[in-house]
C-alpha cells in the first residue's frame, strides 16, 4: 500500500463580486468553510494557477463577467493506504466531492509519497 498527494481543481462560481481579488478571497473562503464543516481541514485550498497564452508565466486563474466569476481552485489531499495511483485518485475525489457538492473537479496531478512503513 502506498501513500499519495492528490491535486485537484475546482470551478467554483462566485456571485457580484468587485473585483479578482475579491472573487479569489470569497471562493477560498467559501471551499475552506465548507471542507471545515465536513471536518475535512486536512485538505489544502488555494487559488490554482492559469498560464499566459503569449509568455507562459502563470497567472491567478479567475475570470469575472457581468459581476460573476469563475474561480480555479486547487485542491490537494493526501491519501494513505492506497492500493494505487487510481485508486487514490478515486477516494480523494469522493471525499471532497462530498464535501463540496455540485463543485466540478478534476484530477490534474498525483504524486507517489512513499509507502507505509510496517511497525
Amino acid at each position: 500500500m502506498s501513500n499519495y498527494l492528490v491535486a485537484m481543481e475546482a470551478a467554483w462560481l462566485v456571485r457580484d463580486v468587485d473585483g479578482i481579488d475579491d472573487a479569489i478571497g470569497v471562493a477560498v473562503s467559501e471551499a475552506g468553510k465548507r471542507l471545515n464543516q465536513k471536518e475535512m481541514d486536512y485538505v489544502e485550498v488555494e487559488v490554482g494557477g492559469t498560464p499566459c497564452p503569449a509568455c507562459g508565466e502563470a497567472f491567478d486563474s479567475a475570470f469575472i463577467a457581468a459581476d460573476t466569476a469563475l474561480v480555479g481552485l486547487l485542491l490537494e489531499m493526501k491519501v494513505f493506504n492506497a492500493e494505487g495511483e487510481q485508486h487514490a485518485q478515486r477516494i480523494a475525489k469522493s471525499e471532497i466531492g462530498g464535501a463540496l457538492r455540485k463543485v466540478p473537479l478534476k484530477v490534474i496531478e498525483t504524486f507517489d509519497i512513499g509507502e507505509e512503513e510496517d511497525d
